[in-house]
């Protein structure tokens, strides 16, 4: 039997939203214990955000057993805030190689639960801050979420293709990169840790992880004040409508792909067009024609044979149905309190220590028995 990757580490996870969940599920994914302190009043407000303020405890068991970022965590209900909490919260940094929090800076240390006075409890401490704009610097104490992180680091303004304004890119695009980005550092740190014996604070901001998403920009363009306007899009990068109404992405930039892409549509004059911008705009016309002439499935099935770069759109549903997807145990499905509860895998693949699978998610305070006995915690 494979030993996890992550088996003798020990995760301490006050995290609420998006990115520090996603941290410490990654983390619990790769064999970590976690053990996530829920706070009753941060779980009142986030089911008056969701609107499930008036479920029963069936509903609620059902709906936390589909949370894919709550899988394979325990979970100990308590207010970090009392007093009463303080004996069992030690006793839990104590035992702890790793902290992830996502408060508003300083709350932490409010709570006499910051870095400084956690490691002196617990030197081999790893405590990792996930917040919007970090622990320093003017917006220091800004509040927000996903899309203020994008607006501040300058990529939501390219979000989109209307010339006149930007949009939402609809997904959470720096929350996943935050706490992939908490994911590194904290594995940097425990990583340094072999050497010094010393654990660290990891300072993590959505601001800072969603900057370089304009990197490419900075790297091409010598003056960033003349981009080009967010419609202008490569005519051999493209998402084309077909006739049966479904979506086919291309993306053919390099030359051998172009040219196999302007023979399978029809259109070989097209390749030695491949680079005039001044023609952009009206090869995307016509091949928006040409699209609409046959089905996503006539399509997909001339590119495949050519060989070009193409997928249809999938919707949710189908990339969860999708052959490839199942086979890299991406799609899993396991048994739920009311049914069987179809997830999200570990993006994560390691040969000699895989992810594996322990339970659903659970609901709020339902480990307390077991992190104050099985874990040899007293209160």
């Amino acid at each position: 039997m494979s030993t996890p990757a992550l088996g003798d580490v020990f995760v301490l996870d006050f995290s609420k939203f998006l990115p520090g969940p996603y941290c410490t599920w990654m983390l619990a994914e790769l064999g970590a214990e976690v053990v996530r302190v829920e706070h009753p009043r941060e779980l009142a407000k986030q089911a008056q955000v969701f609107g499930v303020q008036n479920q029963t405890t069936e509903q609620q068991r059902a709906r936390r057993a589909r949370d894919v970022f709550a899988r394979n965590k325990k979970s100990v209900l308590l207010d970090p805030g009392e007093a009463a909490s303080r004996p069992l919260l030690e006793a839990l940094v104590r035992r702890a190689d790793v902290l992830v929090e996502d408060y508003r800076p300083g709350v932490m240390d409010r709570m006499g639960l910051g870095y400084e006075a956690l490691a002196a409890i617990n030197p081999r401490l790893v405590y990792c801050s996930v917040t919007l704009c970090g622990q320093t610097g003017p917006y220091r104490d800004k509040p927000g979420h996903d899309p203020i992180a994008l607006s501040i680091a300058g990529a939501l303004s390219r979000c989109g293709e209307n010339p006149d304004a930007p949009s939402f890119p609809g997904l959470p695009v720096a929350d996943l990169i935050t706490g992939s980005n908490a994911v590194i550092g904290v594995l940097a740190a425990l990583n340094a840790r072999h050497a010094t014996g010393r654990g660290q604070r990891v300072d993590i901001a959505m601001s800072d992880s969603a900057l370089p998403l304009i990197a490419n920009l900075v790297s091409r363009n010598a003056d960033l004040t003349d981009l080009p306007p967010r419609n202008r899009r490569r005519a051999d990068a493209g998402l084309w409508r077909c006739a049966d109404g479904r979506f086919v992405c291309t993306t053919d930039m390099e030359p051998r792909y172009w040219a196999k892409f302007c023979e399978t549509v029809g259109r070989p004059d097209f390749t030695e067009l491949h680079l005039r911008t001044d023609r952009w705009e009206e090869m995307r016309r016509e091949l928006d024609a040409i699209f609409a002439t046959r089905t996503s499935a006539q399509w997909m099935q001339a590119f495949d044979a050519a060989g070009t770069q193409a997928a249809l759109v999938y919707e949710p549903a189908e990339a969860l149905d999708d052959s490839h997807n199942r086979a890299r145990g991406m799609t899993p499905i396991h048994p739920g309190p009311d049914g069987p509860v179809r997830q999200i895998g570990c993006p994560v693949k390691l040969s000699d220590s895989p992810p594996v699978f322990r339970h659903l998610a659970h609901l709020p305070g339902e480990d307390d028995a077991y992190v104050r006995t099985e874990l040899d915690l007293k209160p």
